[in-house]
């Protein structure tokens, strides 16, 4: 890490996690440590006050979205014929900006894969950069290592599939190693809305801002209710030895216990990715344990080339940024409407949103025009990958009175197509 030029902060931090793998620690958060999580608050709109002009927005933006077959920032990917990602997030802050008389600045964080594509794009937003703000900083990239000595892993066929992210954790390594959490410091802002780039419901509402305010928490997450979709996703729950709000992933499930994780009914409420902090008590919080947060480290087993089974078997130490409401004594948890996540991580998600189940209006606020979203399946063979996904979906149908949507095979839309009730195709 240090012949590639990684900061010390960054070294010190993957090295913790190494040790903490070489002990023998396999991260595991067992079902018989937790009780479920119950009864949350539910946010149901508020008043904007002057919060909002002491916030800034994050978005986690280092995705390729190589499960899609991308080889770009995915944020550049058009939700609608005219506007990616970035132009809806952009056009989010801007109507914020004009709404609440905020300078709201937007920071990307980065990868080094997306950086120079991301930057290439947002310098048609003239207006969108504020004065001594970085508009963007890096994430940090470590060693994948072998699973069987915890060395770092070689691979001369691609030298660049040698290291991967840390996980979007690394926020916290991230913000206070370029600079950019001493900035926002030291030009006012208090807080800041952190949220997934693909995430387009995590709308910087000022109403959210003031709410966190008011409640005093240093860090508060954004969860919604867990549907059968969900049960994989990470969940909450409390740890019974202590009454502490943790988030338990499904690499830190042992197999006796994936039952229970998946089990909806029992663990309600799933992480959106979506995070409120109080910039300062961060800047404290890791000042008083030496630079760096302690998250739970999350030991992924992988192969080096994720395309070949075959090759060298790693692990990918990571940790996950809403893992730090274990570490911020009151953090919070707060309920949200489902509109406030909208994730694209396949070409099924995509195909709904790009569908007249959703509407983007100007200020780029996604609303929902069904009252239940129809499940779409469309068969990965020859629309998971987004070559073959635009190849067939240059018309997609109108989905209001839809159910769902089955396509099995080879099938392209034609213009004009209604889903009606259950349909399949193929």
């Amino acid at each position: 890490m240090r012949e590639a030029g990684a900061g010390d902060l960054a070294t010190r931090v993957f090295r913790h996690h190494l040790e903490t793998v070489a002990r023998g620690d396999a991260g595991f958060i067992r079902e018989t440590e937790i009780r479920p999580l119950e009864n949350l608050p539910r946010f149901g709109g508020g008043n904007a006050g002057d919060a909002i002009a002491r916030t800034a927005v994050i978005k986690l933006n280092g995705g390729l979205g190589t499960s899609m077959g991308l080889a770009q920032a995915k944020s550049l990917l058009h939700v609608t014929p005219e506007k990616t990602f970035l132009d809806i997030i952009v056009a989010q802050v801007m109507s914020v900006r004009k709404s609440c008389g905020a300078t709201l600045p937007a920071v990307f964080m980065n990868s080094f894969h997306t950086e120079r594509d991301t930057a290439h794009y947002l310098d048609r937003f003239e207006d969108l950069a504020v004065p001594r703000i970085p508009l963007s900083f890096l994430q940090n990239r470590v060693p994948k290592i072998l699973r069987d000595d915890l060395t770092p892993v070689s691979y001369p066929a691609n030298p660049d599939l040698e290291w991967c992210p840390p996980g979007h954790g690394d926020l916290f390594t991230a913000l206070p190693e370029s600079g950019v959490l001493g900035a926002l410091l030291e030009q006012g802002y208090r807080y800041a809305m952190v949220s997934n780039s693909d995430n387009l419901g995590a709308f910087p509402d000022p109403g959210l801002a003031q709410w966190f305010a008011d409640s005093g928490a240093p860090f508060a997450m954004e969860v919604c209710r867990r549907q059968p979709s969900d049960r994989k996703g990470g969940h909450l729950a409390v740890r019974a030895s202590d009454g502490t709000i943790i988030l338990r992933e499904v690499a830190q499930t042992a197999a006796e216990d994936l039952a229970d994780f998946q089990n909806i009914e029992r663990h309600s409420y799933f992480n959106t990715n979506t995070l409120w902090l109080d910039l300062r008590a961060l800047s404290d919080e890791l000042d008083r344990r030496g630079g760096f947060l302690g998250l739970p480290v999350i030991r992924n087993a992988k192969t080096v080339d994720p395309t070949d089974p075959t090759s060298a078997e790693v692990y990918q130490l990571e940790t996950g940024m809403g893992s730090g409401i274990e570490i911020f004594e009151g953090a919070l948890a707060i309920e949200v409407d489902r509109s406030r996540f909208l994730p694209v991580k396949t070409t099924n998600d995509l195909f709904l949103l790009r569908s007249d189940a959703f509407d983007v209006d100007e200020t780029g606020v996604i609303e929902q025009t069904v009252g239940t979203l129809p499940r779409i399946d469309l068969d990965p063979s020859y629309f998971g990958h987004m070559r073959g996904f635009e190849a067939r979906c240059h018309h997609i149908p109108s989905l209001r009175a839809a159910r769902s949507l089955t396509v099995v095979g080879d099938y392209t839309f034609r213009e004009g197509l209604v889903v009606e009730g259950d349909l399949t195709l193929g």
